[in-house]
């Protein structure tokens, strides 16, 4: 019997499998973005002011470009307008970083065109924030106190969480497609350049769907957990 009375949870063990998935598909990304950090663009321009470059040709001014302490920690901020670039990217002209940085250009260019996927994301945000550590808690509360409510509201709160994951793969890969054509429409990146741009974006898109897919499992079991309990 496990913790909560049901015998063995094949579904556990898939989400603990996807998990380590998850932990490879880090690796990879880390690994190729090494690779490619080593490889000079011809056009020798720092990340940061290929960044800048692509955000004037645009014609936007208000976005901030900050460094980000860290190792692939670049993010794009829409609420405060902060394009943050991590110490491996900001200062760098390496194909790997010039890739990285256009992605984050690529979510601005979302928000200034009113991306639909990217502007659900942004108010799907809060929920997800609270959602990723209250529903467990909640649910397994529920359980605990034979309290429908509160199972029913752990489960609605980590549907919230699983269909943020769903809705930020559009945003991401649509931010890779915008990356690899602003850098090659603007110069920054020959046609043989763009090769490894795209496996760098690619690589780090694996992560995305990885995490998606587990937060599909994980409500799944929540939902034959308390199919389970009813039944």
């Amino acid at each position: 019997m496990n913790a909560y009375g049901y015998g063995f949870d094949p579904l556990y063990g898939m989400v603990l499998v996807v998990f380590a998935l998850s932990m490879l598909v880090q690796f990879r990304v880390r690994s190729v973005f090494k690779r490619y950090a080593t490889v000079l663009s011809r056009n020798g321009y720092p990340a940061a002011h290929v960044a800048r470059a692509l955000l004037d040709a645009r014609g936007i001014y208000d976005v901030r470009i900050d460094r980000a302490r860290g190792t692939l920690t670049d993010h794009f901020d829409p609420r405060t307008g902060v394009l943050a670039l991590s110490d491996d990217v900001h200062d760098s002209s390496s194909i790997a970083a010039l890739g990285v940085a256009a992605h984050e250009v690529g979510h601005v260019f979302q928000k200034e065109d009113g991306y639909m996927p990217m502007r659900i994301r942004q108010s799907l945000l809060p929920v997800a924030q609270i959602g990723s550590y209250a529903a467990f808690p909640l649910f397994l509360l529920g359980i605990f106190l034979s309290m429908e409510p509160l199972i029913s509201v752990g489960i609605a709160v980590f549907i919230a969480v699983v269909f943020f994951y769903i809705v930020t793969l559009p945003v991401e890969f649509n931010a890779s497609r915008r990356a690899i054509s602003a850098l090659a429409d603007g110069g920054y990146l020959t046609a043989g350049e763009t090769g490894p741009a795209k496996k760098v974006l690619s690589a780090a898109g694996m992560t995305y769907i990885m995490a998606a897919i587990q937060a599909m499992l994980q409500l799944i079991r929540l939902l034959a957990m308390s199919g389970r309990r009813r039944s």
